[in-house]
């Protein structure tokens, strides 16, 4: 039978320096932002407070009809 040769794994350890240096190579940093989008609860709330203030003139209309 023939030997099978296998590939031996070379590890390294990566210094926090080496791997800063990567990270601004690739333009990424150590820090992520968190920025969230919110514009639908922004429409949301405009609408919800549309239809409150039409209901509540609706409401003072009716109650002058209704006396």
């Amino acid at each position: 039978m023939a030997n099978k040769k296998t590939k031996r794994s070379v590890s390294t350890t990566v210094t926090p320096l080496e791997k800063a240096a990567v990270a601004r190579a690739h333009g990424r940093t150590g820090t992520v932002e968190f920025k969230p989008d919110y514009s639908y609860v922004k429409q949301d709330l405009k609408r919800i407070g549309i239809l409150a203030s039409t209901f509540f003139v609706i409401l003072v209309v009716l109650s002058f009809f209704l006396r």
